[in-house]
């Protein structure tokens, strides 16, 4: 990757949702615009906040798709990513949302 640039394989959530009290809404359901979490397999030279390995919550309808190998992935740019979930803990808990 390139400069700012993160790539991200979405994860494996599409599926079945079941609500806090316990309703299942199926996949099909319409839901309003909804942040995904994908993990992060590659940055570029210019990220900082965003490692390898990382959790990232972002939108997905506005990061351009990508084919490698008959896998599909999403790259972004830094900016576009709202929150990470981390499991290094040198500044703090380890957990940021």
């Amino acid at each position: 990757m390139l400069h700012d640039r993160v790539l991200a394989k979405l994860s494996g959530e599409d599926g079945e949702r079941r609500s806090s009290g316990g309703i299942v809404i199926p996949a099909t359901a319409q839901v309003a615009r909804r942040l995904a979490w994908g993990d992060v397999l590659g940055v570029g030279n210019n990220v900082r906040n965003v490692k390898v390995g990382d959790r990232v919550l972002f939108n997905p309808d506005d990061q351009l798709e990508v084919e490698i190998q008959g896998e599909g992935y999403l790259v972004m740019r830094e900016r576009d990513i709202h929150a990470m979930a981390s499991e290094r803990t040198e500044h703090g808990t380890g957990l940021y949302l």
